[in-house]
Formats: C-alpha cells, sequence, structure tokens
C-alpha cells in the first residue's frame, strides 16, 4: 500500500483528489494539509510515501515545503501538482527535490501512475513539462559523460544499479561509481534529484 498526503489549499481540489484516488486499491490517503507550513509538520509526523503538493500557496508555497519536506522526511517522494505550467514554477520544484510535476487537468490514471511511478523512485513529469525544460533552460553549467547520462537515463526508468550493471555489462560498483560522479557534477544528494537535475539542464531526454 502507498501513502498518500494531499497537499492543495483549496477543500474543493484535496476532496476531489482523495475521492479519485479512493478508487485505486493499492493507494490511501493519510493525510492532507491546507498549507506548506502545515504541509511539512504533517508529513514529518506521518512520513507518507508520496506527497501531492500545489506549488502556490499562501505564507509557505510549494517549492519551499517540498524542500523542507525532503530535508525531514528522506523516504518521502514529492509530486507536484499544479495549474501552473511556466519555465520559472518548474524549475523551481525541480530544484526543490520535486520526483514529479503534474497539471491538474491530469486524468485519475495519470494521477495514480504518477504516485506509483515516485514511490518506486522513478521521475515523472507530463510531456508537456518535459519538452519546458528541454527547449527553454539555458546552455547545461555542467557536463556529465556519455556513461553517466546513460546510467542517469536508466535510472529515470526505475531501474536498479545491479539491473543497470548487466544491461551495460559493467559491474553494479562501475555503476554506483558513474551514480557518484553525476552527483557531484550535478550537486545532488540522490538519484532522483540527479534525474531531474539532469533533465532541467538539458542533458537527458524525457523519462
Amino acid at each position: 500500500m502507498i501513502t498518500v498526503l494531499l497537499v492543495d489549499d483549496h477543500p474543493v481540489v484535496r476532496e476531489g483528489m482523495h475521492g479519485m484516488l479512493s478508487r485505486e486499491t493499492d493507494l490511501t490517503v493519510i493525510g492532507e494539509a491546507a498549507g506548506g507550513a502545515e504541509a511539512i509538520t504533517v508529513a514529518t509526523a506521518l512520513r507518507p510515501d508520496v506527497v501531492l503538493m500545489d506549488l502556490r500557496m499562501p505564507e509557505v508555497d510549494g517549492a519551499t515545503a517540498t524542500e523542507q519536506i525532503l530535508a525531514a522526511c528522506p523516504g518521502t517522494r514529492v509530486v507536484i501538482l499544479t495549474t501552473y505550467e511556466t519555465h520559472a514554477d518548474i524549475v523551481r520544484a525541480v530544484e526543490a527535490g520535486a520526483s514529479g510535476y503534474l497539471l491538474k487537468g491530469s486524468s485519475r490514471a495519470e494521477l495514480a501512475a504518477a504516485i506509483r511511478a515516485a514511490a518506486r523512485g522513478e521521475t515523472v513529469l507530463t510531456p508537456a513539462v518535459s519538452a519546458r525544460l528541454r527547449h527553454r533552460q539555458p546552455p547545461p553549467r555542467v557536463a556529465l559523460s556519455a556513461r553517466e547520462v546513460q546510467v542517469l537515463g536508466h535510472v529515470a526508468h526505475g531501474l536498479t544499479n545491479a539491473e543497470i550493471g548487466r544491461l551495460l555489462h559493467i559491474s553494479e560498483t562501475t555503476v554506483k561509481t558513474h551514480l557518484q560522479r553525476a552527483f557531484t557534477k550535478l550537486d545532488v544528494s540522490d538519484r532522483t534529484a540527479a534525474v531531474t537535475a539532469a533533465l532541467a539542464h538539458g542533458l537527458l531526454t524525457t523519462p
């Protein structure tokens, strides 16, 4: 069972999301929050697998809340669910460490699939958002080797280090070495952040 925390400052939106997710047998909503500050408190107490986070909220916004939740709950993943898809909004969410970015027009199936993918450690971005990250970001400030990009591409699809090693005919230790080098170059500390950062810098194609 994948546990979910809903964060949105509009009660009707939370109610709608709750109703949609209640139809999924492997997903359960364990809490709700009406703002970023409350989300940090509730997430720290409940430690959900996935947080569905609104982006623009009074006082503490979604990007700030995402950054603080991930710092307090390393095992939690955050998926932004918003009506906004400007380049600045997307980059802020990615830099905060969000595992995904969806628009509120997404279907129930898309929403559920995104939650499951995020819980598996995958990166979840709608095609429109991916296109914005690829084509509107300035030239990358970092350069990854071809092998580092290849490894991160497989990470984006949810493969483990062992699976990547078998696929590329290299040892698991070598996979870890490539990942650590990529982490250093991208100034991140985990797999999801590395994928989202590489995508934001135009170093990866759509996951």
